[in-house]
């Protein structure tokens, strides 16, 4: 007992010790640069030696918190790698805009984000990895297919019994595809030789084989490029720019514009207006927004939410600045309305995912330093350094010229688990049941059908008092793996999920492990404790290290609050904070000169509660004693 008290005292102090240098004011000169990365060096050390002893979720909070920003910035040192150094397009490829907007307002198109290098996270720019670049050479066809994705999906995906998460509701999971769909997208699939999957005897599958398009190929590549490691191209921005309300090219942000006080389109009903070049021969047409693509009601209601706010914002600045032009209300309330989803994702939505005390500490840390949200209400930043006060207003981070958003990251994002088989829709005034619908009839042109039936006060109630499913084996939707498209298609979204992280060369489960700094598992034992998925998976996959990354992941005993795998929440931690750090406009642009002191007073009072209750009063005394609008809220009584 003493010899292990004494060994976690050696860890504190070495932590201690090297935070304090990582912390500290910035020394002049070689002497002070080289005790700082003396200082960094140990510090990594201790901290790493620690998580493999402990992990960063067991030992005391103080040290834990330690750990885990020894993970992030070792997992920083070793884990980002650019695909954008061959055959990359030069910055002479971007035309510098005809006026100085783009110093002080988000592009279109992501660029200039980076004043040095302006492609940087611009729409159709590369993908970046996780693991080095040599180990993400695509498996010949052959053992891409193996075991195959359809026989994934139905022994080891496939819902039996409905597995809720019981400390989050069903915004998480709305919130979550809200999100992603501003942050990348790999476009559309290409339609020439889909990928073949055979078929077992008892496969009710429509069609034989079942056929997967393939995911579209990097048009900057040549055949100079053939033996290179495969690239993937972004077809929206890498930035947290909210362009799934905004747009990403110049004729859906025109078209979703009033052209009047900056404001957005908003119909007299409260609700966005139908896209008339939707093309649905259904009356209820998809909504007119900045991405809609793989729509349903939790998409729909955010989306409202949020332009509603755009409004909003836009009118609070006009009545301070009344002689600013259309261009100037839109551009600046798009940089706040921005700014504010980003702060509610590290200050409501990621402690809810991650709701492990530390962990929960951690994502509201990278917003506000762990100086804490009191700190800075009273006395602003109190350091440079972003571990004491924060990302935003800090310093832009050195390596931003090769951001990025990450195809693992891409990968550990895929929870369909979150969506339940059916929706119950309640009144928020009294509970009363209001309708009860499987999934389908809340998707593509089902959400309009319920906005307009539906008040958006009680949809909103009714998903803040829903739980999303757990995410784990088993627990995949039934109706995801025979999803009818709107186009007519037929796919089985498991299965997909599992070809797409394969053909896009991520590893798989503990060549990953290995590659992130985490020791292998050594057999089905090693990685769950469950008799039953681990006869499934050696049934499926022979040998422990053919397991994929996804049902690795799903199979893993998160840590206690975590909704996610401890291997997936190494990547969450680099790529959160780093899509901030790499943001001018969350750093050395997050200024009053760019925002507006308006505009930075208004993300500073608002979160995910008062953004609700702005927007829909009624639902004031539904939040009444509800910590975080991400946990599920009380019935009424």
């Amino acid at each position: 007992m003493r010899t292990a008290n004494r060994a976690r005292s050696t860890a504190l102090a070495g932590t201690i010790a090297g935070a304090a240098v990582i912390a500290g004011r910035r020394l002049r000169g070689p002497k002070g640069r080289d005790l700082i990365a003396r200082g960094r060096n140990l510090f990594l050390a201790v901290t790493g030696w620690a998580d493999r002893r402990w992990g960063w979720d067991r030992p005391p909070f103080p040290i834990g918190v330690l750990i885990l920003i020894g993970i992030r910035e070792a997992f920083r040192d070793r884990n980002f790698y650019a695909t954008v150094d061959f055959a990359a397009p030069s910055n002479e490829s971007v035309p510098l805009p005809m006026d100085t907007r783009y110093l002080t307002a988000r592009t279109v198109d992501g660029s200039f984000n980076n004043l040095s290098r302006p492609q940087t996270g611009m729409i159709g720019t590369r993908f970046a990895r996780n693991v080095p670049l040599d180990q993400t050479y695509l498996e010949d066809e052959s053992s891409v297919l193996s075991p195959d994705p359809r026989t994934v999906s139905r022994v080891l995906m496939t819902r039996g019994q409905f597995i809720p998460a019981p400390t989050v509701n069903m915004l998480v999971a709305a919130w979550l595809q809200f999100m992603i769909h501003g942050l990348f997208s790999h476009g559309k699939n290409a339609k020439e030789n889909p990928w073949k999957i055979a078929l077992a005897e008892d496969d009710s599958w429509p069609d034989s084989p079942m056929t997967i398009l393939r995911t579209a190929a990097d048009p900057s590549r040549t055949d100079m490029d053939r033996d290179l490691p495969p690239t993937f191209i972004n077809r929206t921005t890498h930035w947290w720019d909210a362009a799934q309300i905004y747009g990403d090219d110049a004729a859906t942000c025109a078209k979703l514009r009033t052209g009047e006080s900056g404001k957005l389109l908003m119909g007299s009903d409260g609700l966005l207006p139908i896209d008339p070049d939707s093309g649905l021969d259904n009356e209820y047409g998809v909504n007119v927004t900045g991405v809609s693509g793989n729509w349903w009601i939790g998409l729909s209601i955010l989306h409202t939410l949020f332009t509603r706010e755009h409004n909003t914002i836009c009118d609070h600045l006009r009545a301070a600045h009344p002689r600013w032009s259309d261009d100037d209300l839109y551009d600046h309330a798009r940089l706040i309305n921005s700014a504010l989803m980003a702060k509610i994702f590290m200050v409501d939505w990621a402690p809810m995912l991650t709701a492990h005390p530390v962990a929960a500490f951690a994502a509201r840390a990278a917003w506000w330093g762990v100086a804490g949200a009191r700190t800075h209400h009273r006395f602003g930043r109190i350091s440079r350094n972003p571990i004491i006060s924060g990302i935003p207003g800090g310093p832009l981070r050195e390596d931003a010229v090769r951001y990025a958003i990450t195809e693992e990251f891409v990968a550990i994002y895929r929870m369909h688990q979150f969506l339940p088989d059916t929706f119950s829709f309640r009144a928020a005034e009294n509970d009363r049941l209001l309708r009860e619908v499987d999934f389908p009839q809340v998707a593509f042109r089902g959400s309009r059908v319920l906005e307009e039936q539906i008040p958006m006060s009680d949809l909103f109630y009714s998903l803040g008092t829903m739980n999303p499913g757990a995410l784990t084996l088993h627990n995949y939707p039934r109706f995801l793996q025979r999803l009818d498209e709107p186009d007519g298609t037929t796919v089985d979204m498991a299965a997909t999920d599992i070809l797409r992280t394969r053909e896009r060369g991520v590893p798989r489960y503990n060549a990953f492990r290995e590659l992130i700094g985490r020791p292998r598992v050594r057999s089905f034992e090693e990685l769950t404790d469950n008799a039953v998925w681990r006869e499934e998976m050696r049934s499926v996959y022979g040998d422990v290290d053919a397991v994929d990354l996804l049902v690795g992941l799903y199979a893993e005993r998160p840590p206690a609050g975590l909704a996610l795998a401890d291997t997936s929440y190494r990547v969450f931690v680099l790529m959160t904070s780093f899509r901030l750090e790499a943001d001018r406009f969350f750093t050395v642009d997050y200024r009053p000169e760019v925002y507006s002191q308006e505009g930075l007073d208004w993300i500073e009072r608002n979160d995910m509660r008062s953004v609700l209750i702005r927007q829909y009063p009624e639902l004031r005394s539904s939040l009444r004693g509800v910590k975080n609008p991400f946990a599920p809220w009380p019935r009424a009584a």
